[in-house]
C-alpha cells in the first residue's frame, strides 16, 4: 500500500453561487499548508453571501486536448497530408467513438514547422478531466493516419501543442479544459464592512498590480494576484492532477466601479477538472464530492461543469479578499504573522 502525504484540509464557506450550471450555497474543501488561505477565502465567501444572487458562474466552453507529432519528407508533403486528413474528418470521428463511451472529437487544429506536422485534437470527455481518454483516442487516430499516409512517420504521441502543464498562449486562445467566468457585484457598504476597503481602491490596485505589474513582469496571457493558491488547494482536495494549475492559473481578474458598487470577475479559460477518473476513488475525495452534491447521477459532463463553477467561485473569493487586504498597508503581513506564527 502506498503512503500518503498529509496535507491539512478545511472546508470554507458557505459561498453563494448562481448560474445555469449550478445554484445554491456551498462549502468547498481546500487542502493547503498556507493556513491564511482558509480565512481569506472565507472572507470572500462571506461577501458573496451578502450580495444578492452571489457569484454568477458561466461555463463558456468545455474541451480537452492532445496533440500528436508526425515527421514528413518536407513541408509540401506535410501540407498535402494535412489537407487529406482534414477532408476525412468524419472517419476520425468514428475512430474516437470506438475508443470510449464519452470521448468525442469536436475540433482539429494544426501547425507545420519545417517538415514536422503537429495535429491538436480537441475532445469532450464527459465527467472525466480526460488526460488518459484523450491520449487513448489520439493514439488510435495517430495509428489510423500512419496507415493511410505511409509518407508520414511517428514523431510523438504528445507534441507539446496540446499544451499540457505548461504556460502557453494556445490554451488561452483555443481552450483546454473548462472555460469559466465567475462574476460578483459587491455593494459599496458590503465592501467597506467585510473587506475594509472601497471599490475604487480595489479597481485601482487591480489595474496597477494585476494588469500593469504582470505586463512588466512579462506574464503570458495572465493577470491575477494568486489564482494558483486556490486552484492548488481545490485540486488537491478533489483528486485532480495538481500539475494542471500551471495552465489553470493563467487567468484574468477584472474590477470596475459601477454606480458606486464593485463589479469583480475572474476568467479561467483552462480549468482541467473532473468528478470521475484517477484520484477520485479515494475516501476523502468521495466524501468531499458528496458534501458538494457532486455524487448524484446527472447527464455526462454536468457534474464536472458544476465542479468547475465551484472552483472558479472559490478562486474569486480568494482573489477578492487578497486584493482587498493589499489596499491596506500592513494587513497582509499582519495576517500571516497572526495565523502562521501565532504572533
Amino acid at each position: 500500500m502506498s503512503d500518503f502525504a498529509q496535507i491539512p484540509m478545511q472546508f470554507v464557506g458557505p459561498l453563494k453561487v448562481s448560474g445555469p450550471v449550478v445554484e445554491g450555497d456551498f462549502k468547498v474543501p481546500l487542502a493547503t499548508y498556507e493556513a491564511p488561505l482558509w480565512p481569506s477565502v472565507n472572507r470572500g465567501a462571506r461577501v458573496s453571501m451578502n450580495c444578492g444572487a452571489g457569484i454568477q458562474c458561466t461555463v463558456i466552453d468545455d474541451r480537452m486536448t492532445r496533440s500528436v507529432l508526425f515527421e514528413a519528407p518536407d513541408a509540401g508533403a506535410a501540407l498535402q497530408a494535412l489537407q487529406k486528413i482534414t477532408a476525412g474528418k468524419a472517419s476520425l470521428d468514428q475512430i474516437v467513438e470506438g475508443t470510449s463511451r464519452y470521448a468525442r472529437l469536436i475540433d482539429l487544429h494544426s501547425q507545420i514547422a519545417g517538415n514536422l506536422l503537429f495535429l491538436r485534437f480537441e475532445f469532450t470527455t464527459g465527467d472525466a478531466s480526460g488526460h488518459n481518454m484523450c491520449t487513448q483516442a489520439a493514439e488510435a487516430l495517430m495509428n489510423h493516419i500512419l496507415e493511410d499516409h505511409p509518407e508520414l512517420k511517428y514523431g510523438s504521441i504528445s507534441g507539446n501543442y496540446c499544451s499540457d502543464k505548461k504556460a502557453t498562449a494556445v490554451n488561452g486562445i483555443l481552450g483546454r479544459g473548462k472555460y469559466v467566468v465567475a462574476e460578483l457585484t459587491v455593494p459599496k457598504k458590503v465592501c467597506k464592512r467585510y473587506l475594509k476597503t472601497t471599490p475604487d481602491k480595489i479597481v485601482q490596485l487591480n489595474i496597477r498590480k494585476n494588469l500593469i505589474g504582470t505586463m512588466l513582469a512579462g506574464g503570458s496571457r495572465s493577470a491575477n494576484a494568486h489564482f494558483a493558491n486556490m486552484l492548488l488547494g481545490f485540486y488537491l482536495a478533489t483528486g485532480q492532477d495538481a500539475a494542471n494549475i500551471v495552465e489553470g492559473s493563467q487567468g484574468l481578474t477584472m474590477a470596475e466601479e459601477r454606480d458606486g458598487d464593485l463589479y469583480f470577475s475572474v476568467t479561467l479559460p483552462n480549468l482541467i477538472v473532473g468528478t470521475v477518473g484517477n484520484g477520485k476513488g479515494l475516501d476523502f475525495v468521495l466524501e468531499n464530492m458528496k458534501r458538494m452534491g457532486l455524487d448524484e447521477p446527472r447527464d455526462p459532463g454536468e457534474n464536472s461543469r458544476r465542479l468547475a463553477c465551484l472552483c472558479a467561485a472559490t478562486v474569486l473569493c480568494g482573489e477578492l479578499s487578497l486584493l482587498a487586504a493589499q489596499t491596506n498597508p500592513g494587513e497582509l503581513m499582519d495576517a500571516h504573522r497572526r495565523i502562521e506564527r501565532g504572533q
